[in-house]
């Protein structure tokens, strides 16, 4: 295991003392948790702005689906005759 040191700003560290004993956790496991939860975060919004990126791809090449199409597949959910998904 690595270790990096950092300096913690007072209006962080003193909230992080306190939550460390409130949480019975090491100031460190608390750091760890809050540096992966902030890498799984940004995954998440890179993740959707590349479906974005994507999505407007589609767009501007006209690969849509009408709006009409999805309402009538919607309204078809969990009757006898549910429609199979519309497609580009």
């Amino acid at each position: 295991m690595a270790v990096t040191s950092i300096r913690l700003q007072p209006e962080v560290e003193k909230p992080l003392e306190m939550l460390s004993k409130k949480l019975d956790r090491s100031r460190n496991y608390l750091i760890n948790q809050a540096i992966r939860e902030f890498i799984e975060s940004r995954a998440i919004e890179d993740k959707r702005w590349t479906e974005t990126l994507i999505a407007l791809e589609s767009v501007k090449n006209n690969q849509v689906i009408q709006e009409v199409e999805v309402m009538d597949w919607l309204k078809s959910w969990g009757s006898k005759n549910e429609k199979n998904p519309p497609k580009i």
